[in-house]
């Protein structure tokens, strides 16, 4: 049986080539596919795994609702859909300070020896995910999306613009992510 990954962005070629030869219903195909990913862009944005999760499924409900599965642009709106979702849960999220506190330690990383680095990394990733809200939702999405793993024709897909201005967007967005965390800390 496939087991399903939550912290690797994709499935092999190897695992693609069995789930089409072993499951004849396209939208189970494309979730054995992509969920991985969509769990994994999510968690970027929330460092909660089971909030990640918990995105995904929402995602992939709407998607069921209202898409085929055929589609070629399923897997770009289900990258998409998961970066907006994800960011709908921070900006709504009324827990935000128990939550991040409860998970300071990045969980994908060794424990670390030093207390006041594991502090100054976890505020670190705070200001950012503070910065990243304060941008157009369109960047924060940008960012998240490139910086989740997917290639600039990915994004592209996903946001529904065309290759050639993911770079100049991207440049651009990094600039304004960039600003508004030298703002935060310098206030």
């Amino acid at each position: 049986m496939l087991q399903l990954d939550a912290w690797r962005p994709s499935v092999t070629p190897a695992e693609l080539s069995a789930i089409n030869h072993r499951v004849p219903d396209p939208f189970e195909r494309l979730f054995l596919q992509e969920y991985p990913k969509v769990v994994a862009i999510a968690y970027r944005v929330l460092a909660d795994r089971p909030a990640a999760e918990d995105v995904a499924q929402e995602v992939f409900l709407k998607f069921h609702r209202s898409l085929s599965p055929d589609s070629e642009r399923a897997s770009g709106w289900l990258h998409a859909a998961a970066v907006h979702s994800a960011l709908n849960v921070v900006r709504g999220e009324r827990r935000r300070t128990q939550r991040e506190t409860a998970h300071a330690l990045d969980p994908a990383q060794p424990s670390v020896a030093n207390p006041e680095r594991v502090v100054e990394e976890a505020e670190g990733r705070r200001e950012v995910r503070r910065a990243l809200r304060r941008l157009p939702r369109r960047t924060a999405a940008l960012l998240m999306l490139r910086h989740s793993g997917l290639s600039y024709a990915e994004v592209a897909t996903a946001l529904g613009i065309k290759v050639g201005n993911v770079g100049t967007l991207l440049r651009r967005g990094e600039d304004a992510l960039r600003k508004e965390v030298n703002r935060a800390t310098s206030e």
